[in-house]
């Protein structure tokens, strides 16, 4: 298992045995979320 006192901000992966691990990665920007919500609408919206 991972250390808590790591760093949020990067990745990790958890091995679990058998190929299984568990992927953590940072939560994204809500700034850079919106942008690109705007700038890229969803498909079909308009139909």
């Amino acid at each position: 298992m991972a250390p808590e006192n790591t760093d949020d901000k990067t990745y990790r992966a958890e091995y679990h045995g058998s190929g299984t691990f568990i992927i953590h990665k940072p939560k994204r920007n809500r700034k850079k979320l919106r942008q690109s919500r705007l700038k890229n609408p969803q498909r079909g919206a308009r139909k």
